[in-house]
């Protein structure tokens, strides 16, 4: 069953930023935990390692309601060193497919449409933007005073591009907006390498050498502070094993996947999102469930083989108990839900209603 979304593809970024979250997110209830956190999650304890990536959680009025819906883990929104716009309306289209997309399919290209169905698949593309620091430092910094027993808030953030393709500035940016983050409070960071940067690849998690690059330079300022890198579905398995080579003992947390770029058309075949450089968009939800399954099930084997210890989120059409029962079979240490989350809130409650039940049955 699908709720009202708590973000409203029919408005823009900025009106979703203003006026939402809407549904169930908006009505203030509070869910109620019957029993203390037991979960441990980079060293603090939740009730359920289970919550939002980055992307929904536009600001801290989502991000509160968020937690007060029994999401424990909760992102906020991928944030810059400085304001950065939004791509053009509409940010949001569902997809017409049936099963996996798999690369070929996305290659082809989707259909995209204003219809919401289960299995739901949507693909989002909003271009990472940003407010100014002097606001989301604050906004998060009154969010983190919130927060309850057993939650958790993440920051998540990455370096911006400069007109002069100066690679050496682009870590620093990196660097700098992390460190902006950490200022805030926030106990956990997460860097955002699954978007396009200046390097040899179209995302930055796929150029290795860069990648490590930027790792070990926000490591070396942030210190004890958990770092987790945020990846794309990787298909060749050495690129990824190579990935593992370089960072897999300086990071502390690899969340895998973002979403699989596809074309995204119209009903007559045409560019379905307008503006430059939008033919392909990330497609999210149900129809990506099996990378974020393989993504899992790789990085788990590739931490056994090199007796590493970073934990693994598992994120990629989550939507209900079996999705993440799934998942946390493969190996992931948390799991995350953001098309699963947006179009039910009620998704954490329902899962720790299960595990409840589970335990009195057992």
């Amino acid at each position: 069953m699908l709720h009202q979304p708590y973000y409203d593809p029919s408005k823009s970024y900025e009106e979703n930023y203003k006026k939402g979250p809407f549904g169930a997110f908006a009505d203030k209830i509070i869910y109620k935990e019957k029993t203390g956190p037991k979960y441990d999650f980079f060293g603090y304890k939740v009730f359920l390692p289970f919550g939002i990536p980055a992307g929904p959680l536009l600001n801290g009025k989502f991000a509160k309601a968020a937690l007060d819906k029994g999401f424990d883990i909760v992102t906020y929104k991928t944030v810059r060193s400085r304001k950065y716009p939004s791509n053009l309306w509409p940010n949001v289209l569902g997809v017409k497919i049936k099963g996996d997309l798999t690369l070929n399919l996305a290659e082809k290209g989707l259909v995209g449409t204003t219809v919401y169905r289960v299995p739901l698949s949507i693909t989002n593309s909003f271009g990472v933007p940003s407010y100014d620091p002097d606001f989301w430092q604050k906004d998060l910094k009154a969010l983190l005073g919130k927060t309850k027993e057993g939650q958790i808030v993440i920051g998540s953030f990455q370096g911006t591009t400069n007109s002069n393709g100066d690679i050496k500035k682009y870590v620093e940016d990196f660097v700098y907006t992390a460190l902006l983050v950490k200022k805030t409070g926030v106990k956990i960071l997460e860097a955002n390498l699954s978007c396009p940067n200046e390097g040899t690849s179209h995302l930055l998690c796929f150029d290795v050498k860069r990648t490590a690059e930027i790792v070990k330079a926000i490591k070396n300022k942030i210190g004890n502070t958990p770092l987790i890198i945020k990846i794309a579905y990787f298909s060749d398995q050495k690129q990824l094993k190579n990935l593992i080579d370089e960072v897999g003992k300086s990071v502390d947390g690899i969340a895998a996947i973002n979403t699989i770029p596809a074309k995204i058309l119209d009903e007559k075949g045409g560019q379905a999102l307008p503006g430059t450089n939008r033919m392909k968009s990330g497609v999210c939800g149900a129809a990506i469930k099996w990378a974020g399954l393989d993504m899992v099930k790789r990085l788990k084997k590739l931490r056994r083989l090199k007796k590493l210890k970073f934990k693994i989120i598992g994120v990629g059409g989550v939507a209900n108990v079996k999705d993440y029962m799934d998942f946390v079979k493969e190996g992931a240490d948390a799991v995350m839900s953001a098309t699963g989350s947006m179009w039910n809130p009620y998704l954490s409650q329902e899962i720790k209603k299960h595990f409840s039940k589970s335990q009195l049955t057992s």
